[in-house]
């Protein structure tokens, strides 16, 4: 199986034992506190479940700067964004302190993790103006990426952390969240060798479903691992259990049994574009996929990024920055000649006539209206489910 990202194993910060865990428990009682923000306590998922393997914890100024700059860290490893605690919130400790880290998503001031205090250092308007700018290709705050690292604050509290849970994840999507550690272990449980990563934050329409099969049958996968995004997302985006509910119809009634594994992630969208699309690669390959499908702005928002910009980025990296491969997706849509969904790069004999296309916003507006998605967009199974869901709102 591919190795994980800059290590030989897995890293991940999760505390696994109950005696450890009561241990720093205890010991936080003392310790002082501090509310973190949904991004940061994003990053500490992620950082537990072994994605950003091989990261220890929260990046000082030197790191987050070289890799907004130069994607890498100080010592050369390949990174592509900011892993941060920011706040704005008054510090009562020291460097060298231990801090207990209370997550914000989750009543009753639930400590998500101890962090090791590294350094507390100040992030200048240019500084954090520079860094948005590089990572997200703008600075414009109606960006929703954009507008959150904003919001976080200026001061950056670095250093390694030990995370005693998962926030929400596990109990609101217990039969999907799983850890790197998790993925990994199911792919070798199955034999599986070579394994094509979906990443989605939205439901999977016929076109969507078409792609991971096109993807598993052109580079001759093993099996899928359709990886969703069960975190916080902007407004208007279908919320993750209906999402995730019409993605397991659609497996259920459409693909081979055993050929495609369902699973999510407990991180924050960030809307970076081309840089989230790297960020998704590094921890597709820590789950040991092999590749990653890279389809029309991929991991976007508006019109801030170019259709293929999310792939062309893989271009201008160095060639040993990642094992994992990428699978480039073109426009998909369903062809009326041929009564299938294609990629348009494959059919150069078809005009736009040719095709049933239908944008997000059109989608939401007809699910409101109560009005049935056509069968050559979306499957009459999964259209019912996103129905049920527009009707009750």
């Amino acid at each position: 199986m591919i190795k994980p990202h800059g290590s030989e194993e897995l890293m991940p910060k999760i505390v696994n034992t109950d005696e450890e865990k009561a241990a720093l428990l205890e010991s936080a009682k003392t310790m002082k506190k501090i509310k973190v923000s949904s991004a940061a306590a994003a990053n500490l998922v992620m950082l537990g479940a072994g994605y950003f393997t091989p990261l220890g914890g929260f990046m000082d100024k030197k790191d987050v700067l070289s890799v907004a700059n130069e994607m890498k860290l100080s010592n050369g490893l390949f990174w592509p964004t900011p892993v941060v605690n920011l706040t704005s919130q008054k510090i009562d400790f020291k460097e060298g302190e231990q801090i207990a880290l209370i997550d914000p998503n989750v009543d009753g001031d639930q400590i998500i993790a101890i962090q090791t205090v590294n350094k507390i250092e100040k992030l200048d308007t240019d500084d954090i103006d520079n860094i948005i700018e590089k990572v997200f290709g703008t600075n414009d705050k109606e960006h929703p990426g954009v507008n959150t690292f904003y919001d976080q604050g200026d001061t950056l509290i670095s250093g390694n952390v030990d995370v005693l849970n998962f926030s929400y994840f596990e109990k609101d999507f217990g039969e999907t969240f799983r850890t790197a550690m998790q993925i990994r272990s199911s792919i070798e449980s199955k034999g599986w060798n070579n394994v094509v990563a979906f990443q989605t934050r939205n439901p999977m329409h016929r076109a969507h479903e078409e792609l991971c099969r096109m993807a598993g049958e052109r580079v001759n996968a093993d099996g899928i691992l359709i990886h969703m995004l069960l975190g916080k997302l902007k407004p208007g985006d279908i919320p993750a259990d209906v999402r995730d509910s019409a993605i397991r119809t659609m497996v259920e009634h459409y693909f081979p049994k055993d050929y495609v594994m369902i699973t999510g992630y407990g991180f924050d969208m960030l809307y970076a574009g081309p840089r989230e699309a790297l960020l998704h690669a590094v921890f597709r390959q820590n789950c040991g996929c092999s590749y990653l499908i890279v389809g029309r702005d991929h991991a976007g928002v508006g019109d801030y990024y170019g259709a293929f910009d999310a792939q062309d980025i893989f271009d201008e990296i160095p060639s040993d920055a990642l094992k994992i491969k990428i699978f480039k997706a073109d426009h998909t849509a369903y062809s009326k000649k041929l009564n299938k969904v294609v990629m348009m790069r494959d059919v150069e004999d078809h005009s736009k006539d040719d095709f049933v296309i239908l944008s997000g916003t059109k989608v939401r507006e007809m699910l409101s209206n109560g009005e049935s998605l056509p069968k050559e967009f979306a499957r009459p199974e999964v259209a019912e489910v996103l129905m049920k869901h527009y009707m009750q709102d």
